[in-house]
């Protein structure tokens, strides 16, 4: 089965798909985690964010693993490493690159093969996962996403300036030309910003069950 999770940063995906996966025993995946996994490789490197073959380079010459659902480099965990101000800087310019999306989306779908799968990003349930069993879309006030991510990784920066990117970043995800952040259809859409993280797993989880019920 596939847990298809999208929506906007801030919202809560990362723990409450992980709080989902332990719960059902799931396989626990995050697309952008290798999305900025792929950004810090190519910044450690020194290079340009903004050159998308250059990026797209980086991103084939590493080797990116997924070990007890954190990210590896070359073997080794970077999950540290990829909420720091300068990768979020750049992460939404970088993941807008079409080749570099088709290449997650194929590492993505490999890994799920023949898995039971919580799956959690931007375009999970419109363009990886279409066909997921389960499709959900999490949403928040900008500024409840805001304050969220100042408390998670303040690194000097001021509220006002958390709130600014979450804004731009918005803007950037709904108007990628490839995958962009949208509410599928069919998708279970719900408003975390007066929910607590057990509160909208309870949901989530109560819908699982309906569907393997059938």
């Amino acid at each position: 089965m596939v847990v298809a999770i999208d929506g906007p940063a801030g919202v809560g995906k990362s723990s409450i798909a992980r709080m989902i996966a332990d719960k059902c025993g799931f396989y626990y995946l995050n697309s952008g985690s290798f999305y900025r996994a792929y950004t810090y490789a190519h910044l450690r490197s020194g290079k340009d964010p903004f050159d998308d073959e250059g990026v797209l380079a980086t991103a084939m010459a590493t080797e990116i693993t997924v070990k007890d659902g954190m990210i590896c480099i070359d073997g080794n965990s970077v999950e540290d490493r990829l909420h720091t101000s300068e990768v979020d800087a750049v992460v939404a310019q970088i993941s807008a690159n079409p080749a570099l999306r088709d290449q997650v989306n194929i590492q993505l779908r490999e890994i799920a093969k023949g898995l039971d799968v919580v799956v959690e990003g931007r375009d999970i349930t419109t363009v990886v996962f279409p066909d997921a069993e389960l499709k959900c879309y999490f949403d928040a006030e900008p500024s409840v996403r805001a304050e969220r991510r100042f408390k998670q990784h303040p690194q000097g920066q001021s509220y006002e300036e958390v709130l600014a990117q979450i804004v731009a970043r918005d803007a950037i995800d709904k108007n990628k030309q490839i995958g962009a952040l949208k509410v599928a259809s069919d998708a279970l859409y719900i408003d975390t910003s007066h929910l607590t993280i057990g509160q909208v797993c309870e949901k989530v989880l109560s819908a699982i069950f309906a569907h393997k019920a059938k």
